[in-house]
């Protein structure tokens, strides 16, 4: 069994803005090693009832263990973009609260196969869902330099986006790119010596190259809105944001919602 020593993020907040009902049914849309959902499932009578969803397999059995004294919770391997889907394949209407926490989780970015991290020398993937086919390693070694420019300037506001694509390509032209640390060379020769100091000069492009592999923005709009769609008269939708895009994404869902 892995360890997954997950931090849950603003747990106080997000449990008091889910407003539990005990007998309530409640989704936690992206459940990682079940730090928030431990609370969640300890306030939940035997009439209540916790959903779990997580695209990482190893999540799923980490939160499994962690949540083993609990009867009244249901393990998903799938995507909250499709909840939903999988409400409807439960069997299940509507829920009274829905949490999401976006972005990566501490696990994975310490999990040195999974390559999520700037740091050290590891495999480039950066797949959530570790069946999915595209990873990391495809993104930059065959995407055209005007896609990865895009991307990166997009997904990660990358002012040196265009440089770091056109090293990417020219470095490729030799080898393909294997390890997270080729890649970081690259992103740093780059990038003005004079413009590294505030940041890890990799963080954006990281960022914006998980993103792109785990297709995290494009649904988030449309997540959202079914999310709300998913809850009862008086439900609760609690979501953790990590970065100006994703917050972008929810306010705006949440503003259209409210009209």
């Amino acid at each position: 069994m892995l360890e997954f020593n997950h931090k849950p993020v603003l747990l106080d907040e997000s449990i008091n803005g889910l407003n539990i009902n005990p007998d309530g049914i409640y989704v936690d849309g992206t459940l990682g090693g079940a730090g928030h959902s431990k609370v969640i499932a300890s306030l939940l009578s035997n009439k209540g009832l916790l959903i779990g969803i997580d695209r990482d397999l190893d999540a799923l059995e980490a939160a499994k263990n962690n949540l083993k004294q609990y009867q009244n919770v249901k393990y998903i391997h799938g995507n909250h973009d499709d909840i939903k889907k999988i409400l409807n394949n439960l069997g299940i209407g509507h829920v009274n609260g829905i949490l999401l926490d976006l972005g990566v989780s501490s696990f994975q970015l310490d999990e040195k196969s999974r390559g999520f991290s700037y740091i050290g020398e590891n495999e480039l993937d950066m797949r959530m869902d570790k069946t999915q086919e595209l990873t990391a390693k495809i993104v930059v070694n065959s995407y055209s330099e005007e896609r990865l420019s895009n991307i990166i300037y997009e997904y990660g506001e990358e002012r040196f986006s265009k440089n770091i694509a056109k090293n990417i390509c020219k470095f490729r032209e030799e080898k393909q790119i294997e390890t997270t640390a080729e890649l970081v060379k690259i992103i740093e020769n780059s990038i003005p010596k004079a413009k590294q100091k505030d940041r890890h000069p990799a963080k954006r492009t990281f960022q914006a190259i998980r993103i792109e592999v785990n297709d995290e923005l494009r649904p988030l709009y449309n997540t959202v809105r079914d999310s709300i769609d998913c809850l009862k008269s008086g439900g609760r939708l609690c979501i953790i944001t990590f970065h100006s895009l994703e917050d972008r994404a929810v306010k705006q869902a949440y503003i259209d919602a409210a009209r």
